[in-house]
């Protein structure tokens, strides 16, 4: 279920309310008076069986006695009648309704016959057949001020405007509704989500990103149930309009003792940041900062990095925004000469000389225009933050309108800080009308300009395009064979020998590593290998091995090593005297003084899934609480990112004589632990703690794995809140062209996309996208490559060439939320018509589309695209003309089994 039928709860043309009533502070009685002062313009049916009239209007008695079947129903009655009301509503052909009833928990009383189920199954259940949308349960209601439905019990209205917030919790839309009111902040709809037991975050985000009323979406999130559903319908909506994000709990400590460090983020809010930051999405802390956020991406230009200019008339306020900027992980914008020249001429003797930019205290309005042009012309830098301190020399109001017409055409953002109040309220309200950002401190104006930073990253990550190149296919097989082994020998806690073995698989770096039973196998070891070696206990029930002294390092010879092997033994026992010991595992000593000590790893988190965390290594691991997570799959810019967003990063980078570390190799580990993610369900935790970076590339020191075998029927595919590359539709065939290779378009792809499309003609990419364009610009190449395979799918036909795989044509189809249709499009390269591969990729996708169940495919041709009407035909489409002369195409599929 997704939108269907949701444009009844959106725009009804009527409205009934199932136990409206005039008994004061009831439910019933404030949604009918919000609905009658709202002045919504359809029918009101208040439905009350004991009393005739409600409000002074007419009541019925109960449904089956309105005068006609209402678009939407407010459901405002006690929580047990609620199922029949809702078999009720469905059956006169109702199609949405809002619960607003709270304890749909409890049991719904049955006969014994039938298998016990909640009030909440059964009102669902008793809406299915009729495909009836359910807000709520336990809700407040919604509003839609653009049409003047205030169906909710909150407290007051809501004015029209271009917002759209979304919010589980019922105190906190109260709240914020009275928050924006005193604001004058408008809304196209304000929806509580209550318990969201049908409609949830996933199907709203689908319906907004659609809706011509809204430009933002906001949301207040508590918890998020169907993971991929929501990341689906998010990233969709974050490409095309400001979806921000509250997201409670942030503190919360979700962190618990398991196997590995990496199992202890289970439940992390590190989880919903990476998913949030996936999907393009902006997380803020409050909901203040959430109606400053959207107000700053309506009003400024999103900065193209965080080097940020100060400008100031007072050298303390400026410090204290260069501190916040600095702390926050922002930069300072270097001045070069030039500029420094230009602002020595217009600026006095005492100026600052540098960043922040303090112009002294008399600075009349002239000097503010001077040095606010120089910055603006001077290159190397993001942004501008101009900060006032009110003096008696000019007032703020004059220098505000000697700096808007710099502010307004600026070509990067200008942010303003009035600081005070009533003596510059007037350029603070100049500044509002002239749609520049205003701030009242120089920390939340540093605040603001960094959440535009970070938005600006989030949405590089949802339409990033990686360049060519791919990692060796792992040895999938092997990896199968050995987790199968070991869940088959009954093994759930793994330890470093098979890891590393399954890590080899994936092409990860690893130190060889021996088992020995005893001293005289530990001793046979380190003469194989050479010494120094390091020594290990091995233990099944012995997880983070320093915690009980059983880690020896640099044991030069076999006297150290027999002796740090008595110890060892003779600690654990005195430590963990029923711990088993199964041995001991000897390794080479790794001599690289330079490498930082790194881990990487996968937990499974219970609403999205498997995810993959990066940080700072060693044993203090949890005391440095350094590590950042992403939701696989990953590719190199994905892994990036995910480097970026830790501390380590800046270490990583080289520092005092330090060379930088490989950073392709870290981020090829990265990408392969994703797809260990990615391919192996039953692996729910794994560690590489150390992992050691340097210039001269990776290598897993360390590393163990929980593995769980899957219930009886599940594949697994369900738990990634992403889906991966479905390498399994790929599929090679001869043509008329030679052998080719049919497979599902990556975001790989771009080069050889890019380089497809410009061999195109003119005609042929009128055809195609309906108008003229010479280029892709690199946000049209993202989407056309970086595809979510949950929502649509595309066939390119490739083959091999010298310089790299080329793209000969592409079969794309976009699917409507609820699988119910889908509208494909198909362009061969100019040259290679007429060779047959137009039909090739048509049948690959109507096989697609049959296996998934698809009941219609359609498209839209251009009038004179004689081919494609006659390919469409061959393949048993029905063409019909539309009013504007195109020719729609519709392919009716039998559902596959």
């Amino acid at each position: 279920m997704s939108t269907r039928n949701l444009h009844y709860l959106f725009r009804p043309a009527s409205v009934a309310v199932i136990g409206a009533s005039d008994r004061p502070g009831s439910v019933g009685a404030t949604v009918w008076r919000n609905l009658v002062a709202g002045g919504f313009g359809g029918a009101l049916w208040p439905v009350n069986r004991r009393h005739a009239q409600v409000g002074g209007r007419q009541a019925w008695p109960h449904i089956g006695a309105l005068p006609g079947v209402p678009d939407l129903a407010v459901i405002c009655t006690p929580a047990r009648s609620v199922p029949a009301l809702v078999e009720a509503l469905g059956a006169a052909g109702c199609r949405a309704a809002i619960v607003l009833s709270a304890g749909l928990d409890a049991l719904y009383e049955e006969d014994r016959a039938t298998p016990p189920r909640s009030l909440r199954q059964a009102m669902l259940d008793a809406a299915r057949p009729w495909l009836l949308r359910i807000l709520g349960p336990n809700c407040v209601g919604m509003l839609v001020p653009g049409i003047g439905l205030n169906a909710s019990f909150a407290p007051g209205g809501a004015l029209p405007g271009r917002l759209a917030f979304v919010a589980q919790s019922g105190a906190l839309v109260t709240a914020v509704l009275d928050w924006a009111a005193a604001r004058r902040i408008g809304f196209s709809c304000f929806v509580s989500l209550g318990d969201g037991s049908d409609v949830d975050f996933g199907d709203l985000l689908d319906w907004l990103a659609a809706d011509p009323d809204t430009d933002a979406i906001l949301l207040y999130v508590e918890s998020v149930r169907q993971a991929r559903k929501f990341m689906s319908a998010a990233r969709g909506a974050a490409r095309g309009k400001p979806t921000l994000v509250v997201k409670s709990g942030r503190a919360a400590g979700a962190a618990h003792a398991a196997f590995s460090h990496t199992g202890a983020l289970a439940g992390s809010d590190l989880v919903y940041d990476a998913a949030i930051r996936r999907a393009g999405m902006l997380r803020v802390d409050t909901t203040a900062e959430l109606f400053d956020a959207v107000a700053m991406l309506a009003r400024a230009r999103v900065p193209g990095g965080a080097r940020l200019a100060i400008l100031t008339n007072g050298g303390g306020p400026g410090v204290m925004a260069a501190d916040a900027l600095l702390a926050a992980g922002g930069e300072l914008a270097p001045l070069g000469p030039a500029t420094l020249e230009r602002l020595e001429a217009v600026l006095p003797p005492l100026w600052s000389h540098g960043n922040p930019v303090d112009i002294v205290g008399d600075a009349p309005a002239a000097r503010y225009h001077a040095a606010l042009q120089a910055l603006l012309d001077a290159p190397g830098f993001d942004a501008v933050l101009l900060i006032h301190a009110p003096t008696a020399i000019v007032p703020g109001a004059d220098i505000a309108r000697a700096l808007l017409p710099l502010a307004v055409g600026a070509p990067r953002p200008v942010l303003c800080c009035w600081m005070g109040g009533p003596s510059v309220q007037e350029a603070r309200r100049l500044c509002i009308e002239a749609g520049v950002p205003v701030f009242d401190t120089p920390e939340e104006a540093v605040k603001a300009f960094l959440q535009l930073v970070e938005y600006r990253r989030n949405q590089a990550v949802l339409t990033q395009a990686p360049g060519a190149g791919e990692l060796p296919v792992p040895d999938r097989r092997a990896a199968r064979a050995r987790i199968e082994a070991l869940l088959a020998a009954g093994a759930r806690q793994i330890g470093e020998r098979d890891t590393k073995a399954l890590l080899a698989a994936y092409g990860i770096p690893t130190v060889a590593t021996e088992t020995a039973a005893d001293r005289a196998g530990a001793l046979a070891a380190a003469r194989r290998m050479g010494f120094p070696v390091a020594l290990k206990i091995l233990s099944p029930d012995i997880a983070h091995k320093t915690d009980v002294g059983g880690v020896a390092l640099d044991l030069a010879d076999e006297q150290a090593l027999g002796a740090a092997l008595d110890a060892m033994l003779a600690r654990v026992r005195t430590l963990r005297p029923q711990a088993r010991i199964d041995g001991f595992t000897v390794q080479p000593m790794v001599r690289r003084p330079q490498a930082l000590e790194l881990i990487v790893g996968i937990s499974t988190d219970p609403v999205f899934g498997p995810v993959v965390l990066f940080g700072q290594g060693g044993i203090a691991v949890e005391v440095t609480a350094d590590q950042a997570v992403g939701l696989p799959p990953l590719n190199r810019v994905l892994a990036a990112d995910l480097v970026r967003r830790t501390r380590v990063a800046r270490l990583l980078a080289g520092f005092r004589g330090r060379p930088a570390a490989d950073h392709d190799a870290l981020y090829d580990t990265l990408v392969r632990v994703g797809q260990m993610a990615a391919d192996l369900p039953e692996l729910v935790e794994l560690d590489i703690n150390p992992l050691l970076a340097d210039a001269d590339g990776v290598v897993a020191l360390d590393a163990r794995m929980r593995l769980e075998p899957l219930p009886a029927g599940n594949d697994g595919s369900a738990r990634l809140a992403i889906l991966p590359y479905p390498d399994a539709l790929e599929r090679q065939v001869d043509s008329s062209l030679g052998p080719l290779t049919i497979r599902p378009i990556r975001p790989e792809d771009a080069p050889a996309h890019l380089a497809f499309f410009r061999a195109l003609s003119p005609q042929d990419v009128h055809m195609r996208m309906f108008g003229m364009m010479r280029d892709l610009s690199p946000q049209q190449l993202a989407r056309f490559t970086q595809i979510d395979y949950a929502r649509e799918m595309a066939f390119i036909a490739t083959r091999p060439a010298p310089g790299g795989p080329e793209t000969l044509g592409v079969a794309r189809i976009c699917f409507d939320p609820d699988d119910l249709r889908g509208e494909f499009a198909v362009t061969v390269r100019s040259d290679l018509q007429g060779r047959g591969l137009g039909r090739l990729l048509m049948s690959c996708l109507l096989d697609y589309c049959a296996a998934r169940r698809v009941p219609l495919v359609e498209g839209v041709a251009l009038a004179e695209n004689t081919r494609m009407h006659a390919l469409a035909a061959s393949l048993g489409f029905v063409l019909g003309s539309e009013a504007d002369g195109s020719v729609r195409m519709q392919l009716s599929l039998p559902r596959a089994p």
